[in-house]
């Protein structure tokens, strides 16, 4: 079920996933309800981050 999602996510692909909008997402990594990282000024959101915040939502 997991497998179509790639390793690591940009915000993008993890705002299209799952499928939530950009303020939502940036409140979720801000408050590290979804884990993530910052490389710069960009948003690294791991698989496991993900499919962990899906399995509990």
């Amino acid at each position: 079920m997991y497998e179509q999602i790639p390793e690591i996510m940009t915000f993008k692909e993890c705002q299209s996933l799952l499928k939530i909008g950009k303020n939502t997402l940036l409140s979720m990594l801000q408050t590290n309800e979804l884990e993530a990282f910052k490389i710069g000024n960009r948003w690294i959101i791991p698989k496991e981050s993900v499919v962990e915040f899906i399995r509990h939502r």
